[in-house]
């Protein structure tokens, strides 16, 4: 043992080994020793001769593990108190309060400490200090959005100390070096887990302070993703923020980690042997695998980590398993705190710390100031405290100092296990999940502990503290005190307080208000307000018009006074209120503080407003205080349009935080839709919520009222139901007593409830009676937002006051089985709905969820299993879903990861996506055990949601839904009465009842079901008299039955059969054969006797009861036919059943049917038919008809009752009705004609129309008429019906045409502007019509037809010169109409040419003369004019025969007589323009001169034509010779011909010869390229050269040889071609294809090069925007390299956007080593000379040669910079500043020289002298200074 206590040191002074019995007493003392006791000196002689004999004396046998021990019980574990604290001791805390500017932290024992915003770590305390100094105190951040309530944080007492008022002051830090000072880089390892705070946010992740001074530790932004989404409300991580992290990586020895804060990775993070952890640098929160060492009465030893020991005490065992250690046992502990001066290690084994990174729920025991009586004692702990168990079996404890007012000489006594003790909750302890308590008797008998104890408007007692300027100080307690404001002192204004209050006296005061977050109360001392036996108003709600309370006022303005109450309510006295006669100046009569008695005229707590009146309300007068009471319901109901009760279908526009912001179709009005609006079933309103989206529809929602100027939704069934029902309570008069109506949860207060009913009405339901159960609470009960139903009991008339009862007794129907039935089969038809929007999801795992049905089996695959028990599965029909199955549904079942099982559904949460499932064997073998209706079987519950229970019936496994509550009002069950799993229940299952899913539905039986108290003496349910007779009939289906005729409807006849049986004939079961516009219901009148046939049943709801109280309350009808051939038995006579969901999808679409008219719906603006007696559909107004006229009135076209000839469209969005057309129109495809709504004229661009099936199209100008007109729109309005045809589909939108050929093609009409479907409609030479589309760079371009447009290109515009292309832009407006001719057309790329001269099209010139533009002169004309006769000439060659024109196939490549290049055409007219060989005396073919560089950022019209000289060639000759044969030649003339062609072939070869000659083929360049293939140079002119020709493929192809040609090596010429591609796609190409070349060019040459070079041909071709964002990338990619920032600014400052590129440069400081700051600074101080502010440029030098004063470079810089920018005084300034310098003289000559050389230039004689003067005097001092 001795070795082992060298080993494991635990404190004290070591002793010495001893051997036989004594070592034996040693190791039982060392045994029962507790790590951490104060070490004890060594005993005398004297000493331990006392302590023997006491210890024979006191000796007595204890049990200890093991067996009985003849020594006295061991001491107990340390408590940690304050006084035991030290700086540096390391703990573990819960974070319990977060303030703007504080942390209060809970310790363990109870202790709190504090974390100011200076101790969280140094990036975020630099943060604050510059956004303090920036003054950005608006923006300042506060702890609130760093930190939140139950956060674990690692922490060190950084302050110890006293308050003001002598309390302890325990200062805490968070900050990582003090936290993790022990570690260093080397003893980082894999695994740690550490604490840690974000110091910098990153472009891909966050930089991480842990402390650890040369470690940088980087979080990227993957590892974050989980973090930010589930644990910081998807919010980015910031500056400060705390954080769990796990050191996955370690590289260079620990100078950078790579972190994790995944919250699977935290949670299982474990401190291990291998990390080298020791005292010196543990830390608390790490979790370990310690052993059990020793087990005493209330504490545990343990060891881990090898070789240390640490204790654990009462407070911290694990609550399940207290009295189950032993020793030698293994457990997982964590790290409580550490006291470095005892060296002990203090662990807690609760499991909520056993998993890090997880919130402690703060405790939620007994509230704060609860006097708990009695408590009993469970644990005494000498000098730490006791351990108390309260009534509800929670532990409390409290410690020694408040065990009493006086010290209590022995506490072992008074408090010995199991006394009772009276306290009081002082505060929680969240480390130890338990209340603090107090036996102080004063604490106890307090008035009050805390400031959120006291009340406004209670009157207390207290000592005048001090006085001041500003009022009296109150002492009300030890630590709390009151302010009386010196308004409040007495009831008028004192000139001097001191000399009414003293130091100490004692006064009696009325809290106006309290703030508990500040800590501040303030008080009065009128004597009007503390004695006024008045009812005193706290809170809006408590304002009640009629009611007189005393207030005072704060404010007096000329339209009145407002008036105070407690709480700070606030309200207005209107100046006629003020009195009978009110006053023209209240200022004169009134003033602020004086008290007045007011009453409450109109009061709305929603929105705070209060009117108050100082006249008392008289009889007789006119005057209705009380006309408040419903003051909102002229503002619920106002003059919208939408009363209260009004049934609307509504559209989603946008989801809020607690609603739905919708449009009310069709107007399009706003509105509201609470999310608590949208269901009855608490439950199952955030679900609608949540998988409603956007554009969604929704049917059959009432209009609730009005709040804050919006009309309130309302689609609670229950609501809707009670309100269609017939007439409802407007106003309190209309109230009676008995009255059972439906109602909304407004407010929850301590004494009852308010609800709303329609209409505004409000009444309460008192605490007593809300419920036939004993109410504790009324928050248990119900939620704001829940429907209930309510009974009237009481109406006060003359306070406008209802009392309702809401116990089920009293508002339920007395069949508990049918309502509960009813409500549960509502919350299934709503979870089917839920079901339908979420199919209709383009996501999967949304569709797959939806799909899932109860009682399916899943072939599934077992994943994992969690640390609670439960497991996971994956599979493919649930992939994306959380799938489980807990401990219950496992057994029977052996698991293991990856295996395949199959499970049964049980739930599936439509909101949180999980799937709940059970691998129980009694659930999955086939069902034997048939379910017998209406029978009590037994059935055991496998899953209990809070509306329903899943159950299976008993020996068998088919399921059942069982309900949980039986009324809207039953809310509340006691434990005893809630289902548990497992619990076998008795049902009765409905006949007939597979509801949803194919699942029966069973009411629980009334063996389990407890009778309330209100029950008590009542007959049951059964023994209940029938409240009206109901005529029950034996009828089956088949039989033939006589009646007469009782009542005829359009749709139905009602036929009086014989009993007093009533039956029911549909207008479908009356005639077989049913012509159009016939009325079958019109053959018939009352009387008439009939033959019908029994054909099914129906229920029909009873009218006499509520709905929602009696919603079984229904009679069933025979269902009956009057066709003769179902009569005759040839068709068959039953009635199709099943689902109406499933029967509609068996209608096709595009099915012809016949329906029947029930009526017009102008509200939806839709026909209501009805295809059989339970299927109906609806026609909406445009597939109503295409006949205009019909469309005017529709409602007056169609009679109900008349049969229509329908084409199925589907089911509607609900699935409830069927979507039909009259148009015979079943979706809208191409070539569809059907009418449209215009919605929106665009001048000069179209229409844009409505059309059937919620779609919108778009006409444009060229679709509108068949004829063009300058004014094509005219006529359209918004509105207005138009028959449109459908041309194109797209996803967003479809194309339309207007045009009558199109929307009427059985007609003949005449067409004078044709379409024109596609380029192949066109031919060169055609004139067409058109409409101007845009006017651009290139040109003008012209809308021929929807699909085809043109490019006019300038030069072919008009005949006028234009410099200034806004010319165009300003005189061609859009949608100008214009006839052009086509010029060339290019099938493949759909591009076509076209031209506006007048000489083309016959028309005037686009251009007004009234521009005062001069006309071309001739050589400009000359090149059209020259165009103009080649395609004259190639339309006559076009009529030539072929043969002849194939001899004539020798045409001229290049043809350079244009300004500029036809992009559109230039191809096409080469390949169809044909010439003759031009002889050799009419003209000489120029050399092409290709320019040394090519003009890149040039647009098309400015590139300079590459021959010269064929101008002068004549077309016109050529034309003529072309039509006159070729004359025959005689000899001598054939021999001068063959002279002349050896002389041409001769000079060819010469100039080929030549060296100087420039290539002037595309042959000579190819053989340019083979001598020199790397040369980029010769290849971006052979580009150039087919750029001339405008042959943008070729040159593109050019490109591409050349990187495939140019050797590897040779870097800078293929980055020279890279950016004359990049030059070519930026002005020809499309912006895919630019992104393409700059992709591949980023690949395979430098990235940096790249992004520069891309960014210089933006800014050359002013693309600004494109260039700002891709520098903004490159300062992202390459934020290291200073050319990027310099490039930036340059671009910056040549925006003149100076502002920017100043702060760029703080921007490039912060991203750029240190050693590059003075150049960068140099340079950008060389670019604001350049381009920017002068003074700011030498501000800039001024500043960086103040801190580097020797750098003669920036000197020279300098002085260049001011040479060329500057003055000349300014020069010479700085040139004599330069020659001072103290530098070495090679450097001072240099400036000699320059000074000279300036002074010669610009200067005189004499200051050349006085310069070389000023060089000997340096030279002379020099030479003095060496001498001496």
């Amino acid at each position: 043992m001795a070795a082992e206590d060298e080993s494991f040191p635990r404190g004290g002074i070591p002793r010495k080994a001893v051997t036989g019995k004594s070592k034996t007493k040693e190791e039982e003392d060392e045994l029962f020793h507790w790590p951490g006791a104060e070490p004890r000196a060594k005993a005398t002689k004297v000493e331990k001769r006392k302590k023997e004999r006491n210890d024979e004396k006191t000796k007595k046998p204890i049990e200890v593990e093991g067996g009985p021990s003849r020594r006295k019980q061991p001491p107990e574990a340390d408590v940690l108190t304050f006084k035991k604290l030290t700086v540096g001791t390391l703990l573990l805390g819960c974070v319990k309060e977060v303030t703007d500017f504080e942390l209060a932290v809970g310790l363990p024992h109870g202790l709190t400490g504090y974390i100011n915003l200076t101790s969280i770590c140094d990036a975020f305390t630099q943060s604050l200090s510059k956004q303090v100094s920036e003054d950005l105190t608006e923006e300042l951040t506060v702890l609130p959005g760093l930190f939140s309530p139950g956060m674990v944080v690692r922490c060190v007492v950084s302050q110890l100390g006293a308050t003001k008022t002598n309390r302890h002051s325990l200062k805490l830090s968070i900050n990582p070096k003090e936290v993790n000072a022990a570690l260093s880089a080397g003893t980082l390892r894999a695994g740690m887990l550490l604490s840690g705070c974000v110091s910098s946010v990153e472009d891909h992740g966050y930089l991480v302070d842990i402390g650890v001074r040369v470690t940088k530790a980087f979080l990227s932004q993957q590892k974050a993703q989980e973090y930010i989404k589930n644990r910081n409300q998807g919010l980015p991580l910031c500056v400060g923020q705390y954080l769990n992290v796990l050191l996955e990586v370690i590289k260079d020895n620990g100078r950078f980690a790579q972190l994790s804060v995944r919250t699977n990775d935290v949670a299982t993070a474990m401190a291990a042997d291998d990390q080298n952890w020791g005292f010196g640098n543990l830390l608390p929160g790490l979790v370990v695998n310690a052993e059990v060492l020793k087990v005493n009465p209330h504490s545990l030893v343990l060891q881990f980590l090898s070789d240390l020991t640490g204790t654990v005490d009462f407070n911290h065992l694990d609550p399940q398993r207290v009295g189950n250690y032993h020793t030698g046992q293994k457990v997982k502990a964590c790290v409580l705190y550490l006291h470095p001066d005892s060296k002990s290690v203090h662990l807690t084994l609760r499991p909520i710390f056993l998993q890090p990174g997880a919130t402690v729920r703060l405790p939620s025991g007994p509230p704060i100031s609860e006097v708990l009586q009695p408590c009993t004692v469970a644990y005494y702990q000498k000098g730490a405290g006791v351990t108390f168990r309260a009534e509800d079996g929670s532990f409390v404890y409290s410690r020694m100092f408040h065990l009493s007012d006086t010290k209590v000489s022995s506490a072992a006594n008074v408090f010995r296990k199991g006394s009772q003790h009276r306290c009081r909750v002082i505060d929680h302890a969240p480390m130890e999940q338990m209340a603090l308590v107090s036996l102080k008797t004063s604490i106890i008998e307090a008035s009050f502990l805390r400031h959120q104890d006291i009340l406004p408007g209670q009157v207390i007692e207290g000592k005048v503290a001090s006085l001041e300027k500003f009022g009296v100080l109150v002492t009300l307690t030890d630590h709390i005190r009151g302010l009386v404001p010196r308004t409040h002192l007495a009831n008028v204004p004192l000139q001097h307080p001191e000399k009414m209050y003293n130091v100490g006296d004692k006064i009696k005061c009325r809290v106006l208000k309290v703030n508990a977050e500040t800590k501040r109360v303030t008080l009065t001392r009128k004597k009007t307000l503390v004695g006024s036996k008045l009812p005193i108003i706290t809170s809006y709600a408590e304002a009640v018009p009629g009611q007189v309370a005393h207030g005072y006022i704060v404010c007096v303005k000329p339209f009145g006074c407002i008036v105070c109450f407690y709480g700070d309510v606030r309200g207005l006295v209107p100046r006629q209120e003020l009195s009978a006669q009110p006053p023209a100046s209240p200022e004169d009569i009134f003033y602020v503080g004086q008290v007045v008695k007011a009453t409450v005229l109109k009061c709305n707590p929603a929105q705070e407003k209060l009117l108050l009146s100082f006249m008392a309300p008289r009889e007789g007068t006119g005057r209705d205080p009380a006309a408040g009471a419903d003051g909102g319901q002229q503002e619920r109901e106002g003059a919208t349009g939408y009363p209260t009760g009004k049934v609307v279908d509504v559209k989603v526009l946008t989801k809020a935080k607690d609603g739905l912001e919708v449009s009310i179709l069709p107007e399009l009005t706003a509105a509201f839709l609470p999310t608590t609006h949208l269901s009855d079933h608490v439950s199952n309103c955030p679900i609608l919520a949540e998988r409603l989206r956007v554009a969604d529809v929704i049917s059959g929602v009432m209009c609730w009222g009005r709040a804050n100027n919006r009309i309130i939704l309302c689609r609670k069934p229950a609501l809707l139901a009670f309100v269609e029902q017939g007439p409802v309570a407007k106003d309190f008069t209309e109230l009676q007593v008995g009255m059972v109506m439906p109602a909304i949860v407004k407010n929850i207060m301590p004494y009852g409830v308010f609800v709303e009913f329609a209409h505004g009405l409000v009444g309460l339901a008192p605490k007593a009676a809300m419920s036939d159960k004993f109410v504790t609470n009324t928050g248990d009960h119900f939620v704001v937002g829940q429907t209930v139903v309510a009974m009237v009991t009481n109406l006060d008339t003359e306070k406008r006051r209802a009392l309702l009862s809401l116990k089920v007794s009293d508002c339920g129907s007395g069949d508990a089985d049918r309502e509960s039935l009813a409500l549960l089969r509502q919350y299934l038809a709503e979870l089917e709905l839920i079901g339908i929007y979420m199919g209709r999801r383009d996501s999967p795992v949304v569709a797959s969820l939806s799909r899932l049905v109860i009682g399916e089996r899943l072939e599934l695959t077992v994943d994992a299993e969690r640390p609670d028990g439960t497991v996971s599965f994956t599979g493919e029909p649930v992939a994306g879903l959380t799938v489980t199955a807990n401990r219950y549904h496992q057994r029977g079942a052996s698991l293991s990861p990856g295996q395949q099982m199959t499970a049964v559904v049980l739930f599936v949460d439509l909101l949180s996506s999980a799937v709940y499932v059970s691998v129980r064997p009694e659930l999955l073998r086939p069902s034997v055990k048939k379910a017998r209706g209406a029978v009590q079987q037994s059935a055991v519950v496998q899953l209990v949601t809070p509306d329903l229970a899943v159950g299976s019936l008993s020996g068998s496994s088919q399921l059942t839904f069982i309900p949980v509550a039986a009324h809207l009002n039953d809310t509340f069950h006691f434990d005893s009465e809630k289902l548990c799993e497992g619990q076998v229940v008795s049902v009765k299952v409905e006949a007939g009842s597979k509801n949803h899913q194919g699942i029966l539905l069973s009411a629980r039986g009334p063996g389990k079901r407890r009778r309330a108290a209100g029950d008590r003496g009542r007959e049951p349910p059964e023994a209940a008299p029938a409240t009206a007779p109901l005529v029950q009939h034996s009828l089956c289906v088949g039989d033939t039955v006589s009646g007469t005729v009782k009542s005829v409807r359009p749709t139905c006849l009602t036929i009086a059969l014989s009993g007093g049986v009533t039956g029911f004939v549909h207008v479908s079961e009356i005639l077989d054969q049913v012509s159009g516009s016939m009325v079958p219901t019109a053959s018939h009148k009352i009387g008439d006797t009939v033959t019908a046939k029994v054909i099914g049943c129906k229920d029909t709801k009873s009218h006499k009861f509520l709905p929602i109280t009696h919603s079984r309350f229904k009679v069933t009808t025979p269902v009956l036919t009057l066709r003769p051939s179902k009569l005759s038995g040839r068709d068959g006579a039953e009635l199709q059943e099943g689902d109406l969901v499933d029967r509609l999808r068996a209608f096709k679409p595009g099915q012809a049917l016949t329906c029947y008219v029930y009526r017009y719906y102008s509200a939806k603006q839709c026909l209501d038919v009805e295809v059989t007696h339970d299927i109906h559909g609806n026609v909406e107004l445009l597939l109503l008809s295409l006949n205009h006229k019909c469309m005017k009135h529709p409602e007056r076209a169609f009679q109900p009752g008349q049969a229509l000839t329908a084409t199925v469209i589907g089911p509607d969005i609900s699935g409830t009705r069927l979507c039909l057309s009259l148009t015979g129109l079943c979706s809208l495809d191409v070539g569809a004609v059907t009418l449209g709504i215009i919605r929106k004229v665009v001048p000069g661009v179209g229409v844009m129309v409505s059309l059937p099936l919620g779609t919108t199209g778009r006409a444009g100008l060229c679709d509108v008429t068949d004829s063009y007109s300058e004014e094509p729109l005219e006529g359209l309005v918004p509105g207005s019906l138009v028959r449109c045809c459908v041309i194109s589909k797209s996803q967003s939108q479809l194309g339309i045409s207007l045009r009558k050929s199109r929307v009427y093609p059985e007609k003949q009409h005449s067409v004078c502007d044709p379409e024109l479907a596609s380029i192949k409609n066109l031919w060169k030479g055609a004139v067409v019509r058109g409409y101007v589309k845009d006017v651009g760079e290139l040109g003008v371009y012209v809308s021929l037809s929807a699909s085809l447009w043109g490019l006019v290109q300038y030069q072919h515009v008009t005949d006028y010169t234009v410099v200034d292309n806004r010319i165009y832009q300003e005189n061609i407006p859009k949608g100008k109409l214009v006839t052009v001719k086509v010029l060339s057309t290019d099938v493949q790329s759909g591009l076509v040419g076209l031209s506006l001269l007048p000489a083309d099209t016959r028309n005037p010139d686009l251009l007004p003369e009234s521009l005062g533009l001069s006309h071309k002169e001739p050589n400009e004309k000359e090149s059209g004019t020259t165009e103009r006769r080649k395609r004259k000439r190639g339309d006559s060659e076009r009529e030539q025969p072929p043969s002849k024109i194939l001899k004539r196939q020798k045409k001229l490549r290049l043809e350079g007589t244009d300004g500029g290049l036809d992009v559109y055409c230039r191809e096409e007219e080469e390949s169809d323009t044909e010439f003759k060989k031009p002889s050799p005396a009419k003209a000489t073919v120029a050399r092409l001169q290709l320019p040394g560089a090519f003009a890149w950022d040039a647009g098309l019209n400015t590139i300079t034509p590459a021959l010269k000289g064929q101008e002068d060639m004549s077309s016109d000759s050529e034309e003529e010779e072309s039509s006159i044969a070729e004359p025959r030649l005689s000899r001598r003339e054939k021999e001068a011909s063959r002279r002349r062609e050896e002389v041409e072939l001769a000079q060819t070869e010469q100039r080929l010869a030549d060296p100087t000659r420039q290539p002037q083929t595309a042959n000579d360049f190819d053989r340019l390229v083979l001598s020199s293939p790397s040369n980029s140079i010769v290849w971006i002119q052979y580009m150039a050269f087919h750029l001339h020709a405008t042959e943008i493929e070729k040159a593109r192809a050019v490109g591409e040889r050349a990187l495939k040609t140019i050797s590897f090596r040779e870097e800078q010429e293929k980055l020279n071609v890279w950016v004359a591609l990049l030059n070519l796609e930026n002005l020809y190409g499309t912006e895919e294809s630019l992104t393409r070349v700059f992709e591949r060019a980023v690949q395979n040459s430098e990235p940096i090069k790249v992004y520069q070079q891309l960014a210089g041909v933006y800014s050359r071709s002013e693309k600004y925007k494109q260039a700002d964002s891709l520098y903004n990338t490159m300062l992202r990619r390459f934020r290291q390299d200073s050319s990027v920032w310099l490039s930036y600014s340059s671009f910056l400052l040549k925006q003149g956007r100076a502002e920017g590129g100043h702060a760029l440069l703080q921007r490039a400081l912060k991203c750029l080593p240190q050693k590059e700051h003075v150049d960068v600074i140099a340079k950008f101080a060389q670019l604001e000379f350049r381009m920017g502010d002068a003074e700011r440029a030498k501000a800039m030098f001024e500043n960086t040669l103040s801190s580097y004063p020797k750098r003669t470079d920036l000197w020279s810089v300098y002085i260049d910079m001011v040479v060329k920018y500057g003055t000349q005084e300014e020069v010479r300034h700085l040139l004599d500043r330069a020659v001072h310098l103290k530098a070495a003289p090679k450097k001072i000559k240099f400036f000699f020289k320059r000074y000279l050389d300036y002074e010669r230039k610009h200067g005189s004689a004499e200051r050349v002298r006085a310069v070389k003067e000023k060089a000997l005097a340096y030279v002379e001092s020099r030479g003095s200074m060496e001498g001496s």
